[in-house]
């Protein structure tokens, strides 16, 4: 659950910073998916560390 909503708030506030640099749909959408990726990672490292310090 924690990869998925880090997906979603990166795909919003990556959406969010190309719209505030007047940026073009495909702009917008280049920006939501590249902070949504990068999201997930930091959720995807911070799930493992939580499930290996439960452990």
């Amino acid at each position: 659950m924690i990869i998925i909503g880090m997906a979603l708030l990166g795909a919003f506030l990556g959406g969010m910073s190309a719209k505030k640099r007047s940026g073009t749909k495909a702009d917008i959408a280049q920006y939501a998916a590249g902070y949504a990726i990068a999201f997930s990672l930091v959720g995807m490292i911070a799930t493992l560390l939580i499930h290996r310090l439960m452990m």
